[in-house]
């Protein structure tokens, strides 16, 4: 597999950013698209460690889980991206999504939580009737899902070129919706 670079992943963001784009403000769904690419990342570099330690340790997946508890993040099995991926058909997939995030905090505490207590995720809310009816949220989601599966969001550190990959795509969204938001819906469109 060839090196993804960071255009390549600001590419792919950009286009997963397509799942809401029309239907929903784009200052309400940059961070849907955001947490996205955080979880993912996170389950890419957790599988990439994960793969690591398997051939270290002979394929002794018992000290691979152990060794996986040390690791700069935790994350547990129904915080993972492929988890979420799996389960993206279910009726309450945002609902999924919110108790993947939660979980995902409450497993990497000193990292995800602010001085006063409160989660990095508190204010996103993957069940919200801001991404629609119960019907087109689940679509979007699915689609979110979807967008995020592919070859080019591989995020594993051994695919990937450049040490802060994710800074980089989370520094041309918050750029591209800048630039954006003075702009008509109609024009939204052209990039």
């Amino acid at each position: 597999m060839a090196t993804i670079t960071q255009k390549d992943i600001n590419d792919a963001v950009w286009k997963a950013c397509d799942t809401f784009r029309g239907s929903i403000d784009p200052s309400i769904y940059k961070d849907y698209v955001l947490t996205m690419l955080f979880i993912k990342y996170l389950s890419d570099v957790h599988d990439d460690k994960y793969s690591t330690y398997l051939t270290k340790y002979s394929d002794d997946h018992e000290r691979a889980k152990r060794a996986m508890q040390h690791e700069r993040f935790v994350v547990p099995e129904q915080s993972h991206f492929k988890y979420l991926l799996d389960h993206r058909n279910e009726a309450n997939i945002g609902e999924l999504i919110n108790l993947a995030l939660t979980d995902l905090e409450e497993a990497n505490r000193e990292k995800l939580y602010s001085e006063d207590g409160a989660g990095i995720f508190q204010n996103i809310d993957f069940n919200s009737s801001k991404l629609g009816e119960q019907k087109d949220k689940n679509t979007r989601l699915r689609n979110l899902l979807l967008d995020f599966n592919k070859d080019s969001l591989d995020l594993r550190p051994s695919h990937i070129s450049g040490n802060d990959i994710i800074g980089g795509a989370y520094e041309y969204l918050i750029a591209n919706f800048a630039s954006d938001a003075g702009k008509k819906q109609v024009n939204f469109h052209a990039k």
